[in-house]
């Protein structure tokens, strides 16, 4: 598993703090301390995920966002002000993978990151020809990859994970402390929104049907449906 993390925050005794720790986790850490910076870093593939502050003095974080969806499809995790659910709601929107509210506690920043870097790993290790075809949908999990009609889907890492996962399952429910767990892996807590940003994204991309091939099975948790 690459362990390769660039730190863009903006408080140098945060970023620091984070960067010891993540240091003496096993991660190599890379720094930057504005969205520029940071950019220019992530853009360079010198690192396997990036941890994002909001908040940054240049430019904001959602911009380097922005910028690194144009370009790649690098995890990031979003750090965001406590209690600031816009923030985390356009991040999603824009393609964030995860995030976490500071102040955070350095050892679920750790607990995060390499529960999407395991996931990612996994992928990587499975045979490149082992696709699996359902309806116009192809998956191709030693690419991380998923075509509509042949076109490759534009997908975080995470939403990959959610929508191969619901694949997998066609046709069956799916709960949410299930799927949380498979996809993003960590337990569903109380008021965490993060799955349901996730499939809402994954709604649009894949086309806005109605009924939606991703169905709400109030309760207990989503369902997709094969188109015919």
């Amino acid at each position: 598993m690459q362990n390769r993390v660039l730190l863009v925050e903006d408080d140098d005794e945060l970023r620091e703090l984070l960067a010891r720790y993540l240091t003496n986790q096993g991660f190599t850490v890379r720094e930057a301390a504005n969205g520029r910076d940071g950019l220019a870093l992530a853009l360079g593939q010198d690192c396997d995920i990036v941890v994002l502050d909001i908040m940054l003095p240049d430019i904001s974080g959602l911009e380097v966002l922005r910028e690194l969806r144009a370009e790649t499809h690098l995890p990031v995790v979003l750090l965001t002000a406590r209690g600031d659910e816009t923030d985390r709601i356009v991040g999603f929107e824009v393609g964030a993978d995860d995030y976490i509210p500071k102040p955070c506690n350095p050892r679920e920043l750790v607990a995060r990151l390499q529960a999407l870097l395991r996931r990612i790993a996994w992928d990587q290790k499975t045979e490149v020809n082992a696709a699996r075809t359902y309806g116009d949908l192809r998956v191709e999990p030693g690419h991380r990859r998923i075509y509509q009609n042949d076109v490759a889907m534009e997908l975080t890492a995470t939403e990959y994970e959610v929508l191969q996962v619901l694949l997998v399952h066609a046709g069956s429910v799916v709960r949410k402390t299930d799927l949380m767990q498979w996809a993003l892996g960590r337990r569903l807590e109380a008021y965490d929104r993060t799955l349901d940003m996730h499939i809402s994204n994954l709604r649009k991309k894949l086309g806005n049907d109605d009924p939606p091939r991703i169905e709400t099975v109030r309760g207990l948790g989503y369902s997709y449906r094969v188109p015919e």
